[in-house]
């Protein structure tokens, strides 16, 4: 597969990442299909970094989607508002006693933001909480760590078991 065409297939548009293609996790992986959402970022010249220390998480299909959403809202988010430089996005199984799951941490170096402030309780935001709300009903966590200056770090965290 030629990776140039197949990152010109995902777009910004809005600053909103869409990708063009139908999502083939079988064929590309979580982490594959994630990568692809980040190809708007690289033609911006952010650097991104990978961690996936634990290959071969077996992940439902819905979860695989749940996810996946929800790497296209921090990254989207990433892309208009953070004016990041270097983004890491880690992909790993946790185990927690007898919790089994999934986590995918999207960290950045931007500009970062008072997760309390007016402006993402009022107008901007909705992306962000419309996604806690999918995890959350799904057995899930979401974290979102964020100070001006510093940048942000989302989790998400969700049940295999």
């Amino acid at each position: 597969m030629n990776t140039a065409v197949a990152q010109d297939e995902v777009i910004a548009v809005n600053g909103i990442i869409t990708d063009q293609r139908h999502v083939d996790f079988h064929a590309l992986g979580l982490a594959g299909c994630i990568d692809r959402l980040t190809a708007p970022l690289r033609r911006e010249g952010t650097e991104i970094h990978w961690e996936t220390p634990h290959h071969g998480i077996d992940i439902s299909s819905s979860l695989a989607k749940l996810l996946y959403q929800s790497a296209k809202e921090a990254l989207s988010n990433t892309l208009k508002y953070a004016h990041a430089h270097d983004v890491t996005v880690r992909l790993a199984a946790t185990f927690q006693g007898m919790f089994h799951g999934v986590r995918l941490t999207i960290t950045d170096n931007g500009i970062g933001f008072n997760p309390g402030s007016a402006s993402v309780a009022g107008t901007h935001g909705y992306g962000l909480r419309l996604m806690s709300i999918a995890i959350h009903e799904a057995g899930g966590e979401v974290s979102i760590v964020s100070t001006p200056g510093d940048g942000t770090t989302i989790s998400i965290t969700l049940p295999l078991d």
